[in-house]
């Protein structure tokens, strides 16, 4: 790899990781279920849904809110040459809120893309939830769980991100070409259980502090299209 694709490399990384680094405010207030994500209304604020923002990697950024049944749920779309996302930063103790529960689905996947293969690394929707940093610098130290929407990469694979700096992203895959396209499935995972499985080599897999969330597509790797769309995410005890 020359010169400038480990910058760009970097960069990508650099991006990702810088979502979860700003100061951000205390989520937990005593509720049995807290909601992340709930799209309830279509207006768009400056491009992304209200008190999101927008994080753009490459390409053109194609989203909106669109009306599913009685409810709004993100939709976006990437061509060959997008990869973006929306984020927001909330802090919660995983003592709190252990589980986090979503509805997505996909209508177009990225022609080949598989988690496990750098060039090849491109889903149509990725759900990332960002933990307390284990030290400077944040942007290489932050744990990142992504529970992923792949293509060829068998389902329940645990896997470590293919990029370069990115040794602490790492990925469940829960869904790939074997589940059926424009159709919605609910997904409820136990952070707890999945961080300890997934980080065992941090302070013996400890669970830390969530600090945020993000929601990617990307097609750019392939050269492909994908779309998708996720709705209701929530954190709860149980």
């Amino acid at each position: 790899m020359n010169k400038a694709s480990n910058c760009k490399s970097f960069l990508l990384v650099f991006a990702t990781v810088l979502v979860f680094a700003l100061p951000g405010t205390l989520a937990a207030g005593g509720d049995d279920v807290f909601t992340v994500a709930g799209f309830d209304s279509g207006k768009l604020e400056e491009g992304v849904p209200a008190g999101w923002d927008l994080v753009k990697k490459g390409g053109t950024e194609d989203l909106r809110l669109e009306r599913q049944g009685d409810r709004y749920a993100l939709r976006m779309k990437s061509d060959s040459e997008s990869s973006f996302g929306i984020k927001k930063e909330i802090e919660a103790g995983m003592e709190e809120y252990s589980f986090l529960s979503w509805e997505w689905k996909v209508t177009r996947l990225p022609v080949g893309g598989d988690v496990r293969d750098a060039g090849k690394d491109d889903q149509a929707i990725q759900v990332y939830v960002a933990f307390e940093s284990t030290g400077w610098p944040e942007k290489v130290n932050t744990p990142i769980i992504g529970y992923i929407w792949d293509v060829e990469c068998p389902k329940n694979t645990v896997v470590r991100s293919p990029q370069p700096l990115a040794d602490k992203v790492r990925y469940i895959v829960l869904r790939n070409k074997s589940d059926m396209l424009d159709k919605w499935y609910s997904e409820k995972r136990n952070l707890e259980e999945d961080y300890r499985k997934l980080f065992p080599d941090i302070d013996g897999g400890k669970p830390r502090n969530i600090k945020g969330f993000s929601f990617y597509i990307n097609s750019q790797n392939t050269k492909s299209e994908a779309e998708s769309y996720i709705y209701n995410i929530r954190l709860s005890r149980d």
